[in-house]
């Protein structure tokens, strides 16, 4: 009998694909996003050198808001991440989507993250 394949699988094998043509550099980036039903999760991540730059998610101490696996708490992850980005100096990303398909609460996190001041 022939299974299936999980959704996480295709997920990651679509993420290994497209981590195939982004690398994070430390003048630009990588902007990481993993979402899962409860919360989401998004780093700044500067590949040359191993290091996470900067984090953002539902679970952190500065996110305000009861419901976390939304789309205004996506939004709420996207100008945190923003703003701790470009405190840090970090205007230009490289946008990883993670696998997941551009649509629902990545795209409210990448859309607020733009409206506050990234540009990828």
């Amino acid at each position: 009998m022939i299974t299936k394949p999980d959704k996480n699988m295709v997920r990651k094998k679509r993420h290994l694909r497209v981590r195939k043509n982004l690398f994070g550099t430390p003048e630009r980036p990588r902007l990481n996003v993993y979402r899962s039903n409860k919360n989401i999760y998004a780093q700044l991540i500067d590949d040359v050198n191993g290091v996470t730059l900067a984090s953002a998610s539902t679970v952190d101490k500065a996110f305000e808001g009861e419901a976390t696996g939304n789309i205004e708490a996506a939004k709420q992850v996207g100008t945190l991440i923003a703003t701790r980005a470009l405190d840090k100096g970090h205007k230009n990303v490289v946008f990883d989507r993670g696998g997941y398909l551009y649509h629902g609460r990545v795209q409210a996190l990448a859309d607020a993250a733009r409206e506050a001041g990234l540009e990828f």
